[in-house]
């Protein structure tokens, strides 16, 4: 780590206020009923609010809880889904991610290929990751934990598994880093069994 490296820690950094979590993201869809079949009848998100888009009321606004009441939304209208990959410069949005339980991993894997979706699964280290793609050609990445991490921990636990390996010269936080920090501080060391996969890092080791 170089001197210019920002500090990584789960300590509140020194700003005029502090965000208290994420409330909601919203994004451009296309029509409703592609939306809908996608984040309700496959992901399984419960469709909670469906109202005008406030701004411009020839939009939709779909509103889906994620599962943990953090919220989805979705502006939709009278356009085609696109079945391509999407291509955003800076500012734009790369991918969203959705938790799974660890313990439905296959399940989930089983519905996307009845569903005939494409997706990938990597092992990422810190946590397993299936991507997609949405009706809009989004990639969704849907991950799940490695380990039992409780969530008012785990920025902690993350910070920890930095420390450790940038220590140990690792490129990337792998597995042994994240078992460890969570044996350093003191929580059960909780594994799920998640199928293999390969990393699929892009040239870093």
């Amino acid at each position: 780590m170089s001197d210019s490296d920002p500090e990584v820690t789960a300590e509140l950094p020194d700003a005029p206020f502090h965000t208290t979590g994420t409330d909601h993201i919203t994004i451009w869809g296309s029509n409703e009923a592609d939306t809908l079949a996608f984040y309700r009848d496959l992901l399984g998100m419960p469709l909670v609010l469906r109202q005008p888009n406030l701004d411009d009321p020839s939009q939709t606004h779909l509103f889906f809880d994620t599962g943990d009441g953090r919220i989805l939304t979705v502006f939709v209208g009278d356009r085609a889904s696109n079945q391509g990959g999407q291509r955003t410069g800076t500012g734009g949005v790369h991918h969203l991610c959705f938790s799974l339980d660890p313990a439905r991993y296959e399940e989930v894997m089983a519905a996307l290929d009845d569903a005939g979706k494409r997706y990938n699964v990597f092992d990422r280290g810190i946590f397993h990751s299936l991507y997609t793609t949405d009706n809009n050609g989004l990639v969704i990445e849907l991950s799940a934990d490695k380990y039992d991490i409780p969530d008012d921990r785990r920025g902690e636990v993350l910070a920890t598994a930095q420390r450790l390996r940038v220590a140990d010269g690792a490129d990337y936080a792998k597995d042994e880093h994240l078992a460890a920090a969570i044996e350093e501080l003191g929580l059960d060391v909780k594994q799920y069994d998640l199928p293999e996969a390969e990393s699929g890092v892009g040239g870093v080791e």
